[in-house]
């Protein structure tokens, strides 16, 4: 949240200017950049309008939240409204968001999208967007978990007539989702009145909403089966909800006109786009929609497949790998959702496929074949392995050799890292991975960031945090040889050793062994905590609080990073692999590694000199600031 205040002060301050500077401010100060041109404009012209409508509706005393931040995730509501219910006494919050739109175009035959100048993609409709931000804060926020009616939300164009929003309507049904014109100011003002009162101060429901304890995340594992079998578990925001509707008009595109059609979803760390996969799948399967969902990682799959279809074998049958298709008959498929593309290899064939089907064909065109919509989610930044070429530019290259429309959606609201935009921008400037260098942290209520003296230190930090009720994981570089798996009830190889430390890697294979959970069930098996796991049991999921052990393989030396390909024990990197090429991936997996942690990451580097430099950036060491957590 930017800025509180009650209606009448920020009517006052809009009118001398000085809310547009603390808004300023405040955002630079949160986020770390100045906010873009558009945003600063929507400040300056439409929160006076509103401020203006609330004070004419004898409402001056109700709370204004200004650009309040939903839990667990970096998107904001423009407006949140605190006061008390007229007819029933009890806190009431309304959403607002204000567009300056004249001219609105709803998209095809989905009112729930809707086309505005100069967007080149289409955009949500407000009504829906308001609706699912209410919606996800009844989710997510303690105060009104259990008060759901509390909650209602109003998109206001106050620039707009009723002849500009024509179209727009058809999704309104309640009070959670509710479009007003400036044409139809008054009867804003009397929708106002019906959910705040004008007898009472609305800064102690506001205080209530702000202390309310955040719900823990729902996580993408738990949730699976329900999620695919029965009912929706999560709620899609803006963009979100703009990838899924894509998919799905595309799907009866492609019926109708009987060609292929490809929509592709792009977006880093924790943007949604597995949940999206998930309730795509889904609602396909419920509608008998013939659709697979399919992965480059065994983790995820074989981890989807235990927990989503644990009590029905069809449903572990909806996830396959990459290079299931080899010799899939074309198109026999409605739909196939490709989860984390950026994991395609150049072909499916490994050294046990049998010669007849190794025909050279590209795993990416297989996957574009076997189905009249191809869906791929990918983060073109989580490339860790050398010969994966999931690129925008390579589907879109290998959709027009086809001929076939290629529709992208980009993603950037993110989720992970309690929804710490700050977090995720100090990790790539940390690893040089954007430019500008390295900078320190300035802690936000959303992400705690520690360094530790030693692997013992992390370890029982933890352990606390564990016995706190909190999930917890500890994984490291691949800079330490890998044991084969020992026989059933011997102990596992203590691989991971650091001084008089030493805990083994995770398993490899797919059998739990000596109570260590198989390698797909290291991040979600709470015994998980007892072994270090790599970049590739790793990826994909997410824990309360991520330890991170940096090794040799990333030191910092004088006023920059150094990559040592030789203090790397991973497999994959061959004399072949170029150098320039080792140090993306080794910079790529501590991204991935530093990014999986809901509430806090605790790092620490086994290098004396990369330790002092982390604690300079990171505000301090454990010991001096555990107190704090």
């Amino acid at each position: 949240m930017l800025f509180r205040a009650s209606a009448k002060t920020v009517a006052v301050m809009a009118l001398d200017g000085s809310l547009f500077l603390h808004l300023t401010d405040q955002f630079v100060h949160m986020h770390g950049y100045q906010p873009s041109t558009s945003e600063a404009r929507s400040w300056e012209r439409s929160i006076p309008v509103l401020a203006a409508a609330l004070n004419d509706a004898g409402l001056g005393d109700v709370e204004v939240m200004l650009e309040y931040a939903l839990p667990l995730n970096s998107k904001r509501a423009d407006v949140v409204l605190a006061g008390v219910h007229p007819s029933t006494g009890e806190p009431s919050y309304v959403l607002v968001e204000l567009k300056q739109w004249s001219e609105v175009l709803p998209h095809e035959d989905d009112p729930t999208l809707c086309h505005v100048e100069p967007y080149a993609y289409p955009v949500l409709n407000p009504i829906e967007q308001v609706r699912r931000y209410c919606d996800y804060l009844v989710n997510f926020n303690g105060a009104v978990a259990e008060h759901g009616h509390r909650v209602s939300g109003v998109a206001f164009l106050h620039n707009a007539t009723e002849f500009d929003v024509a179209g727009l309507r058809e999704i309104e049904r309640h009070g959670r989702g509710l479009l007003f014109t400036g044409q139809r100011r008054g009867e804003f003002l009397d929708h106002l009145r019906s959910k705040l009162s004008d007898r009472h101060t609305g800064a102690r429901a506001a205080d209530e909403l702000l202390s309310g304890a955040t719900v823990p995340s729902k996580q993408l594992m738990s949730v699976a089966a329900e999620e695919v079998r029965e009912r929706q578990q999560f709620v899609l925001l803006d963009e979100q909800q703009v990838a899924y509707r894509m998919v799905l008009n595309a799907v009866q595109k492609a019926k109708r006109a009987d060609r292929k059609e490809i929509v592709v979803v792009t977006g880093g760390p924790g943007t949604g786009k597995s949940v999206i996969a998930l309730q795509l799948l889904g609602e396909l399967y419920r509608r008998g929609i013939t659709a697979l969902h399919a992965t480059g990682s065994q983790s995820f799959t074989k981890t989807m497949r235990k927990v989503a279809g644990s009590r029905k074998r069809e449903v572990q049958d909806l996830f396959k790998y990459f290079n299931s298709f080899m010799t899939t008959e074309k198109n026999s498929l409605d739909v196939l959702i490709c989860d984390e593309a950026h994991r395609i290899r150049e072909t499916s064939a490994n050294r046990y496929t049998r010669a007849e089907h190794r025909t050279g064909k590209a795993q990416i065109d297989e996957l574009i074949d076997v189905a009249h919509v191809p869906v791929f989610l990918l983060d073109e930044h989580q490339v860790v392995r050398p010969g994966e070429l999931g690129t925008v530019a390579d589907i879109k290259a290998a959709a027009a050799k086809r001929d076939i429309p290629c529709h992208v959606v980009p993603l950037e609201s993110q989720f992970r890292c309690g929804g710490s935009d700050a977090f995720l921008r100090w990790v790539v400037r940390l690893l040089g991975l954007e430019p500008g260098g390295p900078v320190v942290w300035e802690p936000d209520d959303r992400m705690q960031l520690l360094v530790a003296e030693s692997p013992q230190e992390m370890e029982a930090f933890l352990e606390a945090r564990r016995a706190e009720g909190y999930g917890a994981r500890v994984s490291a570089g691949y800079c330490w040889r890998w044991s084969p798996e020992p026989k059933p009830g011997a102990p596992l190889a203590l691989d991971v050793v650091i001084g008089d430390w030493a805990r083994p890697w995770n398993l490899r294979g797919d059998r739990s062994v000596s109570g260590a959970p198989p390698a797909a069930l290291w991040a979600t098996d709470p015994a998980g905590f007892e072994q270090v796991g790599c970049v590739y049991t790793a990826q994909g999921f997410e824990y309360d609080w991520s330890g991170v052990i940096i090794g040799p393989d990333l030191l910092w030396r004088g006023s920059r990073w150094i990559t040592d390909r030789t203090a790397s024990k991973d497999p994959v990197f061959k004399k072949s692999t170029a150098d320039d090429d080792v140090d993306r991936l080794i910079r790529n997996t501590y991204k991935v590694l530093l990014t999986r942690g809901m509430v806090g990451t605790i790092v620490y580097s086994t290098d004396p000199e990369t330790r002092e430099r982390l604690r300079e950036l990171a505000g301090g060491r454990l010991d001096q600031r555990a107190s704090s957590v």
